[in-house]
């Protein structure tokens, strides 16, 4: 029998690595299903909601370098669309289905119509509608190519019709192509850059995702310059190192002594980084980016040198060049700091909370310390990804994935999900907040229908806790940001997945080693203080009177218990405030 346009593409998703399809059939899909059926090389992951799938692809993507989501028309599309621009903002290389109504019905406003063109323009970096059997394998090709040099989405329109006809062969290529150039500046940049740094006594390094690989020359750079060395949240667990040199991170889930280390610096050293907050990039120093990407350099701040290179071959190239430095009294004195901002987080660590009121930052730390080496943790965006930032640390090989980048809620679910089934081997832990959980609940029956190995920690403070801060330091009175939540643990019990609540503080160590060691996944609903902030790495004085201002208003307005736990709960953070 003369294959068909669907099963051309599974070959050659097959030939591109793709192990797994996360998608919800149906419709135009149904052709697409069955080549992947009949073929039995690819898993088909029946998620609830396409976000779920789509996230769950871009944590696969990012972890083993490709993956897959689909969507059938209309809603499919649609659904997919979160996910899909994480996958984009985050440059992972991920490939899209969007499977489309018939060719002949198109432009005729059809049931579930979608242009799949505008619809997609803008999360993506390749996107095209295959039309006829002879344009199929070509923009099959294209896409998966795309997907992989570009490290980004590419997404192929695929009408129910079209999938079904007879394959045409092509006179261009089928097979996938993945190259391993050698990329770094010239010789006379790299001594450009070198005579930069060896003017300067005070260096520091600020490394980004883009420096993942280059974890062991990252060392070599820091141990010769006596640099300390800062990273991004998607960088941490690659550029973490040991003492004197981390100074953990900056920006609005920072630290203090990442921060100064920045500003202090005579030159500072930006490594495969694109952290957006240009308001936490010093002003007065010199400055050096290296990245792959030359459309990046330049745009978060002013430069001295900007130049293209990935980073473990640009250090390789650089370190010879450099003179080095015996002082380490400027990478020694950032280290004492560090200590001591690490002391003042482990005092909220001490304080362990009392019933219903659990620190969710002696949460993160007893997590922290019960997870094995190798664990992958996924965050969710908000308060989680706080206590992740400054409470999960480097053991040995683990990784830390959220939406770093596109910032959504309820992530942390989903890529758990992408995670497990990448890396059924591995523990994966998921630090869910209650608001982003209850978002995509739907797909804990995805979890449980696969039997994945997911642990499932839910920081349960029953409130937006990210948004009440923002609103708090605008001085606005916080509106709208409680939560009434379900009982999570009878809800994922009633999925089938074993779970307990914990309302006490004393009750979290043995729940987390006992959740650990389940053989399947598990839900752990810790009820965590709901007025635990965090304050970022810099604190400007209008945030300090917005903040003001709003315990002020809380107070006018007879909210006088708020305030008081408020600032009981932070008295660490707002003794310097007020």
């Amino acid at each position: 029998m003369a294959k068909i346009v669907a099963e051309q593409l599974v070959e050659m998703l097959v030939e591109a690595g793709v192990k797994r399809i996360y998608a919800v059939t149906g419709d135009s899909l149904n052709y697409f299903n069955e080549a992947i059926r009949k073929d039995g090389r690819i898993q088909w992951v029946h998620v609830r909601h396409e976000e779920a799938g789509a996230y769950a692809a871009a944590a696969e993507a990012e972890l083993d370098g490709i993956a897959c989501c689909a969507g059938s028309c209309g809603p499919g599309h649609v659904h997919l669309i979160n996910g899909v621009y994480e996958a984009h903002r985050a440059h992972v290389p991920m490939i899209v289905i969007a499977s489309t109504i018939p060719t002949y019905q198109m432009g005729m406003g059809y049931f579930q119509e979608t242009n799949t063109y505008k619809l997609f323009d803008d999360c993506s970096g390749y996107n095209q509608l295959v039309t006829t059997p002879e344009q199929a394998p070509r923009i099959f090709q294209s896409a998966i190519q795309h997907a992989i040099s570009q490290k980004g989405v590419a997404v192929i329109g695929l009408p129910g019709d079209v999938s079904e006809m007879k394959a045409k062969e092509t006179h261009t290529s089928t097979q996938i192509f993945r190259c391993n150039p050698l990329i770094r500046p010239s010789d006379h940049e790299l001594q450009n850059i070198a005579d930069l740094i060896n003017k300067a006594k005070k260096i520091t390094i600020y490394a980004g995702i883009g420096a993942a690989g280059a974890r062991e020359e990252l060392k070599l750079l820091a141990h010769k310059l006596k640099a300390p060395v800062g990273y991004s949240f998607r960088g941490k667990m690659n550029a973490q190192l040991e003492a004197p040199y981390d100074v953990g991170m900056t920006g609005l889930l920072g630290l203090p002594s990442c921060y100064q280390a920045m500003k202090e610096a005579e030159v500072l050293i930006l490594l495969g980084t694109d952290m957006p907050y240009d308001e936490f990039m010093p002003m007065d120093n010199k400055i050096i980016q290296i990245d792959t990407a030359e459309e990046r350099l330049g745009r978060r701040c002013k430069l001295d040198i900007g130049a293209v290179g990935d980073i473990k071959e640009t250090i390789k190239a650089l370190l010879p060049l450099l003179n080095g430095c015996v002082d380490s009294a400027f990478v020694d004195s950032f280290g004492k700091f560090y200590k001591k901002v690490e002391e003042s987080l482990n005092e909220y660590v001490d304080d362990t909370g009392e019933k219903d009121a659990i620190q969710p930052e002696f949460v993160a730390d007893v997590l922290n310390q019960h997870a094995i080496p190798n664990a992958i943790f996924t965050v969710d965006t908000g308060m989680c990804c706080v206590w992740g930032a400054r409470y999960i640390q480097q053991t040995g090989d683990r990784k830390l994935l959220g939406s770093f980048n596109h910032g959504s809620m309820a992530n942390a679910m989903p890529m758990a999900i992408g995670a497990a089934f990448a890396h059924p081997e591995r523990q994966v832990i998921a630090m869910c907040g209650d608001g982003g959980l209850s978002m995509m609940t739907g797909d804990l029956a995805t979890i449980r229908q696969y039997n994945l190995p997911v642990k499932l920690i839910v920081f349960n403070n029953r409130t937006l806790g990210m948004v009440k801060l923002e609103m708090q330091v605008a001085g606005l009175v916080d509106n709208q940001t409680d939560m009434l939540n379900p009982d999570f643990s009878r809800l994922s019990e009633a999925y089938g997945i074993p779970a307990l609540n914990i309302h006490n503080p004393n009750e979290v160590a043995g729940a987390i080693s006992e959740a650990l060691r389940v053989d399947g996944p598990f839900l752990l609903n810790i009820f965590t203080n709901p007025s635990a902030l965090a304050m970022p790495a810099h604190i400007t004085p209008s945030q300090v009177m917005g903040m003001t201002e709003s315990m002020g208003k809380l107070l006018l307005g007879g909210r006088m218990d708020e305030v008081f736990d408020t600032i009981k709960s932070n008295y660490k953070h707002l003794k310097g405030m007020f």
